[in-house]
């Protein structure tokens, strides 16, 4: 089993809070972080992004894989 990081988890359960549109609000939210001096910020909402992007991809590429978007938002945080 695969050990998921905080960047992850976090994405997983801000997709399945806010849909796909979360990706793009990652990046604005990267951008305005940027844009104001907050470099390490915005290096962060990035790996976010990033690994919000790769969960979506595996799903589209993997549909067996179990729905850890539709199930219990929570499992990240235990």
């Amino acid at each position: 089993m695969k050990t998921s990081t905080f960047a992850e988890k976090l994405a997983v359960r801000l997709l399945a809070r806010e849909g796909v549109s979360a990706v793009w609000q990652l990046h604005v939210a990267a951008a305005t972080a940027y844009r104001d001096g907050y470099r390490r910020a915005a290096e962060t909402v990035l790996e976010i992004a990033d690994a919000a992007e790769r969960e979506l991809l595996e799903r589209a590429h993997n549909p067996q894989k179990p729905d850890r978007l539709s199930s219990d938002p929570e499992w990240c945080c235990r």
